[in-house]
């Protein structure tokens, strides 16, 4: 909270002491936590799924209150809303006037962005030495993807290699923002939020005001974010023919690619010039399917073909391993690579063949995890459904919403559409949503582990034994 804080001081502003205030606080209540260490400092599976869900309440719930107690959000609810949607990368807002929050305010809105693209405990892996495969658990219980593993022997090396890429694409981004005379504050506002593929903005206008060349510099990096940084990391060390092997981000260009020439075509406006209309298209594309959130245009305006594709690819989402959201490519790649293997085996019943990806296979627990992932997926979507239909909102704003939620998209259509924002939803509907949000951001398994007896099962029984 030291960095919105110096924003508070250079823009002086006085509702930025309670950065100073919380921070100040966070750091003594963290510090006498920490005096009693455990004599067990291994990290199970099950341990890190609990402390990777509860880390997230519990940094959402510190992070509003800057909002709250300065009078900038004056409802708790409405702080606590906008701080998941920012940490959890949503980019779903309950602001009305985006530009009559303080600077310092606007700058913590979209920090928070750029803190959860990563993953908090990412970055405490990062830092902090752990044994016993603590840091495999931990990274496995945040990072986004059907599976994880290292991209070297050391998992804290790991998480070094991806958060020096993270702050070197947001830097580089910065420099190409400048170079567009954007400010630099707005520069660093608009890099923290599509770093993490956020969408919070610092006008009411989202990114329609600014020229053609923010716009594609942010098109750019809001699909370079929502690659596989594995990829990166290939590239940097020189690696090509294993990053040319990364079928997973070859599918996710070559949807995005379709996509725009699809939307394009069907949204076709004869009074704009071809490069403005590719440049709108190719915007709106880029920020749905890598659930960034940004927009220039309200797409619920467009024709019924162009927001169902929309509709589509903020299901699909971003590659694994990447700061985007969506149920991902490689999920979808291995669902239908399996639906291809079954047909399959009902012509050739003795034959048998595994399923790959890249070249290599994946392992059936993969695979089951996939459906097990859809089959949770499906079941959280239907229930946050049936919560909002009680409200009587139409089926659309009550679709549109859950999905931009779990899919951590942020705007949807209807009345949560990209001119909209959530603010008229009941308090209890604000926290399915927010529930939705950080299940999504957690690929659900962790934040559904605290509902799960079974975990809690002797979790708090003094034992010697080590954790298997």
């Amino acid at each position: 909270m030291m960095l919105p804080l110096i924003v508070a001081i250079v823009y002086r502003e006085r509702c930025g002491l309670w950065f100073l205030i919380i921070g100040l606080l966070s750091l003594l209540a963290g510090f006498l936590i920490t005096r009693k260490r455990p004599e067990n400092m291994v990290f199970s599976m099950r341990e890190g799924c609990v402390v990777t869900a509860l880390s997230w309440l519990l940094i959402s719930l510190v992070g509003c209150l800057p909002f709250f107690l300065s009078g900038q959000i004056p409802n708790f609810t409405n702080a606590l809303f906008e701080t998941v949607s920012g940490f959890t990368t949503t980019g779903a807002s309950i602001l009305e006037n985006i530009e009559g929050l303080a600077k310092c305010m606007l700058f913590w809105r979209s920090f928070t962005h750029w803190i959860g693209g990563m993953g908090v405990l990412v970055f405490l892996m990062a830092v902090i030495r752990m044994t016993g495969g603590s840091n495999m658990n931990l990274m496995r219980a945040e990072s986004t993807g059907p599976s994880v593993g290292k991209m070297v022997p050391k998992a804290m090396r790991s998480a070094r290699i991806l958060y020096f890429t993270y702050i070197g694409l947001t830097v580089i981004m910065i420099v190409f923002l400048l170079a567009g005379h954007m400010t630099f504050y707005e520069a660093i506002n608009t890099a923290c939020s599509t770093a993490g593929t956020g969408g919070f903005a610092v006008k009411n206008s989202s990114m329609a005001d600014y020229s053609a060349y923010i716009q594609w510099v942010v098109t750019i990096f809001m699909v370079a974010f929502g690659v596989n940084f594995n990829m990166f990391y290939l590239i940097l060390f020189r690696r090509w023919r294993q990053a040319l092997h990364m079928e997973e981000v070859w599918v996710y260009l070559g949807i995005i690619v379709v996509a725009i020439v699809a939307v394009t075509i069907n949204i076709y406006d004869v009074a704009l010039t071809f490069g403005d209309n590719l440049r709108t298209v190719s915007f709106q594309v880029a920020t749905v399917i890598s659930t960034t959130g940004f927009s220039t245009v309200d797409f619920d305006k467009w024709p019924e073909m162009s927001r169902l594709i929309l509709v589509l690819l903020m299901f699909i989402g971003s590659c694994a391993g990447s700061t985007g959201g969506g149920i991902k490519v490689s999920r979808g790649l291995i669902m239908f690579k399996s639906m291809i293997r079954e047909f399959g085996s009902y012509l050739f019943p003795k034959r048998v063949k595994s399923i790959q990806i890249g070249g290599k296979d994946v392992e059936p627990e993969v695979v089951r995890g996939v459906y097990v992932f859809m089959a949770a997926y499906i079941s959280i979507f239907a229930v946050s459904m049936l919560c909002l239909s009680f409200e009587g909102h139409d089926m659309v704003t009550n679709f549109s919403a859950v999905a931009a939620s779990i899919n951590n998209t942020g705007p949807g259509l209807g009345m949560v559409g990209p001119s909209e924002n959530y603010v008229f939803f009941a308090g209890f509907n604000k926290f399915v949503l927010m529930f939705d949000m950080i299940a999504g951001r957690l690929e659900l398994f962790p934040l559904l582990m605290l509902i799960y007896p079974p975990t809690w099962r002797g979790f708090f029984k003094k034992t010697n034994r080590r954790v298997e």
